[in-house]
């Protein structure tokens, strides 16, 4: 190559750790010395005091790697999948994602949710995981907590809440086997896209093809199939989903829930099939045609 490959990334230690597996994918498949990584500051990262949702959603993780690639200062860019918004631009294409991992909600500070004490407080920054508590513990005080995975648990060692929610697979990629306690998806479903990692490129690039080499099918299938329903849904930051495709033999099964904010009232619903983007708009439409107008008005955009 006249050019070592560019992966552009977020700067946060968990997406520099997702970056390097996406490297050593890379040079495993095409046998490159090397791969170079570029760190690309995102409004996300910098803005902690805000919800998403209120300074312009999951666009604040990929605008500026979204110029970096369209500017040709990177060939790719890595991305926690979950973080993407549903509608990506026409010039830019999912090229490829790594194995999928655990797809859990780990729960830090207690055993159980039946374990904390009534009326604690909890710190979680995901509409999702809000609403999911509060269904089961309607007495819980839900603060707002975003940051980095180092920075929520300082805050959570120093007593600012008795406890939060992490996603397993972040954790379980910086080494943080031991951290908390992994809440089953009958439980708490994960949010669409939780656990894998994307690689974008330009839809037109010959980086396209060098990418898709590292694609893992399942992985891709799954995760278009959830995303499918979460276009069909017309889902923004400020809706609570949760949804999980899994594949089994020739098919996959997605299940999906669809919450009130304060998880007063939800609609969950499963379907199986073997067209996976056919699925989710099917669950989605059966979802909303039964979901009670207090969780429906959340969907729409």
């Amino acid at each position: 190559m006249a050019q070592r490959f560019r992966l552009g990334t977020r700067g946060s230690p968990l997406a520099l750790t997702q970056a390097g597996l996406v490297r050593d994918a890379l040079m495993a498949a095409h046998g490159w010395d090397d791969v170079d990584i570029v760190v690309v500051s995102t409004t996300g990262d910098r803005v902690q005091d805000r919800a998403l949702a209120e300074i312009g959603g999951k666009a604040l993780w990929t605008k500026e790697l979204d110029r970096a690639l369209l500017a040709g200062e990177v060939d790719a860019c890595v991305h926690s999948m979950k973080d993407v918004e549903t509608i990506r631009p026409a010039e830019i294409a999912i090229a490829a994602m790594l194995p999928r991992a655990d797809v859990r909600d780990r729960l830090i500070g207690v055993d159980t949710i039946d374990a904390l004490p009534h009326g604690a407080v909890v710190g979680t920054s995901s509409p999702r995981r809000r609403a999911q508590l509060l269904r089961h513990r309607p007495d819980l005080e839900i603060v707002l907590f975003r940051g980095n995975i180092d920075t929520r648990l300082g805050k959570l060692a120093t007593g600012e809440v008795a406890a939060t929610l992490l996603a397993a697979a972040g954790l379980e990629r910086l080494g943080r086997h031991d951290t908390g306690v992994a809440i089953e998806t009958h439980v708490m479903l994960p949010a669409p896209a939780q656990g894998a990692i994307g690689i974008e490129t330009l839809a037109d690039s010959p980086a396209l093809a060098l990418v898709q080499a590292i694609d893992c099918p399942t992985t891709s299938i799954c995760i278009h199939t959830e995303r499918a329903l979460l276009a069909a849904l017309d889902a923004s930051c400020h809706s609570p989903v949760g949804a999980l495709a899994r594949r089994e033999g020739d098919g996959i099964t997605l299940a999906a829930e669809l919450l009130t904010e304060d998880g007063s009232e939800h609609v969950t619903g499963v379907i199986a099939g073997e067209d996976g983007p056919t699925l989710g708009r099917e669950l989605a439409a059966d979802l909303l045609a039964r979901a009670p107008a207090s969780v429906r008005h959340l969907f729409g955009g």
